[in-house]
């Protein structure tokens, strides 16, 4: 082997070295975290302490916020829903249940393939109360461990008053609004003072 072949050899390892680490610089400069910088957006720093609670927001009782629900806006809400539960009277049903007079209804009671855990439920005795149907919208599978309902679910309270105003129109015989208890009705009554 001669100068000129060793040359050429020694220079396809550096080459090929020098590849590899310019790629390796060039994507760990691509890819890498980097502190934020000036014009973009930090995240902030939680300011409670260890250990200490953090904030809890006041959430009016369900009855006060049946009370002032739109069943209009709970129909605007539901179209997110209508993919999936139709709410004709006597209609089909499609991924999920239809809806038609729910509310108070047994849970489970339809001719539907529902899971286990709702099955049991509606064999308890269990029926889609407002309370039962508040919580399930706003997490089915926390209210319901097991549900096969893949939707998140809704965290704002409003719009689920809304929703199950909606519901509740949904019937030939419209089950009755649940009663705010005195201390409800007074706390209903402090807020729309401070309203006006």
């Amino acid at each position: 082997m001669n100068s000129f072949e060793l040359n050429k050899i020694m220079g396809a390892v550096f080459g090929a070295l020098l590849f590899v680490v310019g790629i390796s610089v060039i994507a760990g400069m691509l890819f890498s975290p980097r502190p934020a910088e000036l014009g973009e957006l930090a995240l902030p720093e939680p300011d409670a302490e260890e250990g200490e609670a953090a904030e809890v927001v006041e959430v009016d009782p369900l009855p006060v916020r049946l009370a002032n629900a739109s069943a209009e806006r709970g129909e605007n809400a539901f179209r997110a829903c209508a993919s999936c539960h139709s709410v004709d009277p006597g209609g089909d049903h499609r991924v999920g249940p239809n809806l038609w007079g729910v509310v108070m209804a047994p849970m489970a009671d339809k001719d539907f393939g529902y899971s286990s855990a709702l099955e049991e439920r509606g064999a308890e005795g269990d029926v889609w109360s407002f309370e039962s149907l508040d919580a399930f919208i706003e997490n089915p599978s926390n209210y319901v461990s097991g549900t096969s309902m893949s939707y998140a679910g809704l965290s704002n309270v409003d719009t689920r008053a809304n929703v199950l105003a909606y519901l509740r129109s949904l019937s030939d015989d419209p089950a009755p609004l649940p009663e705010a208890s005195e201390d409800e009705a007074a706390l209903d009554g402090e807020e729309e003072t401070a309203d006006n």
